[in-house]
C-alpha cells in the first residue's frame, strides 16, 4: 500500500494529470450546476428547458455521473442557468 499524498482525489484516481484537472473542472460545474437548480428550486423538467436538454439529461447531472459530460456541455449548461464561469490558470508546482 501505498502512502503517496494527492491535493485532489481526481489526482489520486485519473492516469494522467491532463485528465484529473479535466475531472476537477467537470465535477466543480457539476456541483455549481446542482447547486444553482437546488436554491432556485428548479424541477428536474424545468431545469431541462432551461438547459435546452432532456429530463433524463437533468436526472444524469442530479446523479452525479460526471462520466457523461463534457466541458462543453457543462459550460453551456451554466451559461443557460445565467451562471458566470471564470477560470483562472496558474503555474503548475
Amino acid at each position: 500500500m501505498s502512502n503517496d499524498r494527492f491535493a485532489s482525489v481526481w489526482d489520486a484516481i485519473e492516469d494522467t494529470p491532463e485528465e484529473a484537472e479535466n475531472m476537477k473542472l467537470r465535477s466543480a460545474l457539476m456541483m455549481a450546476l446542482k447547486a444553482h437548480l437546488a436554491r432556485a428550486g428548479l424541477s428536474q423538467a424545468q431545469a431541462a428547458k432551461l438547459f435546452g436538454v432532456t429530463q433524463p439529461r437533468v436526472s444524469d447531472l442530479m446523479r452525479g455521473k460526471i462520466n457523461l459530460f463534457g466541458l462543453d456541455s457543462l459550460v453551456n449548461m451554466a451559461t443557460a442557468a445565467g451562471l458566470r464561469i471564470e477560470m483562472r490558470v496558474l503555474e503548475a508546482v
